[in-house]
C-alpha cells in the first residue's frame, strides 16, 4: 500500500511538471474538456431549473385539486364535441357540494364555483389591463395554493350579501398602489367600485405562459350581478380532494357525481371534463426528455472531441519521452508505474479542464440569475461533482490506451529510440 501511494504521489508530481513545462499545449488540450464540461454543467443547470420551475408551476394548480370544465387541458382534436357541450353553471357546484356532503366516506371535500373574465382595473388615472377577474365563494379559500400577503378572503356573509369587496393578486396591488398598502383602498372595474380587503402573496408565472399574480377575486353574487357569465365556456368548478394519494379514486367519484348533477343517462358520453395537473405533466414530460437527450448528445459530442485531444497529446507525450520510459524500466520501474504516470497526466489535464469549465458555468449561471431572474436555471453543487467526475472519467478513457502502450514498451527498444 505504501509503494502504491508513493507511485501515485510521484506520478502526480511528474504530471504537473509536464503540464508546467508545456503550458500552452496543456491549455489547448484542456480546451476541449472545458467546452464539454461547460456544456454538461450548463445543460444540467438548465434542466434542473426547468424541472423546478415546472414543479413549482404544477404546485400552483394544487396537487389535491380537480377542475371540472367544459374543455380539457391540452390539445383537443374533436373540438366540435367540446364546443357543443353545455356550460358549467355555478348552481351545479352547489348541487355537487350537497352530493358530497351526503356521500359517506367521500373522497371529495368541497366544490367551489369559479367564473372568470378578462378586464382592466384602475385607481384614479392609474390603470392596469389584462387582469383576470374571478367570481367565487368564500369556500375558495379551501382550494387556494397561496397565502395572503395582507388581509383576508371575503367571508360567507360578505359573499351571500354580494358585497363590493375584492382580493388583489400581488402584481395588481403593486401596480395600482406602488410603495403603499392596498388594504381598504378602492379600485374601479367597469365603473364598479370595490374595496380591497386582501392581497395575495407572490406566486409567479405558470410555465412562463401566464401569471397568477394578475388575478382579482370578488364574491360570486357580485360577479353575476355586474357581469353575468353563466354561459361562459371558461366557467369551472374546483373540487378539493381529501386525500391526494387517492386522487384517481376521487376523480372517478367526481365524474359519477357530475353525471348525476348534469342528469346524464347511462351510456351517454360525458359532457364535461375533469382536469388535473397530471394532464400538463403528461404533455411536458416528453418535451423535457427530448430536450435532455438532445442536450446530452451535444455535450457528449463535445466531450468526445476533448477526449480525442487528450488521447492525441498523451500519445505525443509518450513518443517524446520514450527514452525516459526505457531508462526508468531499465532501472526497475514496473509497468504499473509507467501506466499510472501517463494516466495521471491525462486525468490531471482533464480535471483542470473540468474545474475551469464548472467555474465558468457557475459564473454564467450567476450572471443569468442577475440579468434575467425569470429564466429557469438552477445552480447545484451536485452538478459540480458530476462535472468533475465526468472530466475524470474522460481523462481515464482518453489516456488509458497511450498509457497502456507506454507501459508495454520494451526497455531495450525504448533506449534505442531516436
Amino acid at each position: 500500500m505504501t509503494r502504491i501511494a508513493y507511485e501515485l504521489n510521484e506520478s502526480v508530481r511528474i504530471a504537473f511538471e509536464q503540464i508546467r513545462a508545456h503550458k500552452m499545449r496543456s491549455m489547448l488540450t484542456a480546451l476541449g474538456v472545458i467546452i464539454g464540461i461547460l456544456a454538461v454543467t450548463l445543460m444540467g443547470m438548465a434542466i434542473a431549473g426547468m424541472n423546478t420551475s415546472f414543479e413549482n408551476s404544477l404546485a400552483m394548480l394544487g396537487n389535491d385539486i380537480l377542475y371540472v370544465q367544459k374543455w380539457k387541458w391540452g390539445g383537443v382534436v374533436d373540438w366540435w364535441n367540446y364546443a357543443n357541450r353545455p356550460p358549467i353553471r355555478p348552481e351545479q357546484a352547489r348541487v355537487l357540494s350537497r352530493i358530497i356532503e351526503a356521500t359517506p366516506n367521500s373522497n371529495l371535500q368541497v366544490a367551489v364555483p369559479v367564473l372568470s373574465r378578462s378586464t382592466s382595473v384602475k385607481v384614479g388615472e392609474n390603470s392596469v389591463s389584462g387582469i383576470i377577474l374571478i367570481g367565487t365563494t368564500s369556500d375558495y379559500g379551501q382550494t387556494m395554493t397561496t397565502d395572503f400577503k395582507d388581509g383576508r378572503l371575503f367571508t360567507e356573509a360578505e359573499a351571500d350579501a354580494s358585497r363590493s369587496v375584492c382580493v388583489l393578486g400581488y402584481d395588481v396591488a403593486d401596480a395600482l398602489f406602488p410603495g403603499r398598502s392596498a388594504l381598504d383602498q378602492t379600485v374601479e372595474v367597469s365603473s364598479h367600485r370595490f374595496r380591497v380587503i386582501g392581497v395575495l402573496a407572490r406566486q409567479g408565472a405558470f410555465l412562463g405562459l401566464f401569471s397568477f399574480d394578475n388575478w382579482m377575486f370578488i364574491p360570486l353574487g357580485t360577479y353575476e350581478k355586474f357581469y353575468g357569465g353563466r354561459n361562459s365556456g371558461g366557467n369551472q368548478i374546483r373540487v378539493k380532494v381529501k386525500d391526494q394519494i387517492r386522487l384517481e379514486e376521487a376523480k372517478e367519484e367526481l365524474i359519477g357525481d357530475m353525471r348525476r348533477v348534469r342528469e346524464q343517462l347511462p351510456g351517454e358520453r360525458d359532457n364535461f371534463t375533469v382536469n388535473e395537473q397530471q394532464a400538463f405533466k403528461e404533455q411536458l414530460d416528453p418535451i423535457s426528455r427530448a430536450i435532455a437527450l438532445a442536450g446530452f448528445f451535444i455535450t457528449g459530442l463535445a466531450l468526445f472531441v476533448g477526449a480525442i485531444g487528450i488521447m492525441n497529446i498523451t500519445f505525443v507525450s509518450v513518443k517524446e519521452r520514450t527514452k525516459e520510459i526505457g531508462t526508468r524500466k531499465a532501472l526497475g520501474a514496473r509497468r504499473r508505474s509507467i501506466l499510472l504516470q501517463f494516466l495521471v497526466e491525462s486525468v490531471s489535464i482533464s480535471l483542470i479542464g473540468g474545474l475551469v469549465g464548472t467555474v465558468i458555468a457557475s459564473a454564467i449561471t450567476v450572471g443569468i440569475e442577475f440579468a434575467a431572474p425569470s429564466l429557469p436555471v438552477e445552480f447545484s453543487p451536485g452538478l459540480i461533482a458530476i462535472g468533475l467526475l465526468v472530466s475524470a472519467g474522460t481523462g481515464i478513457a482518453a489516456g488509458f490506451a497511450p498509457a497502456w502502450g507506454a507501459s508495454r514498451l520494451d526497455p531495450v527498444v525504448a533506449l534505442r529510440y531516436e
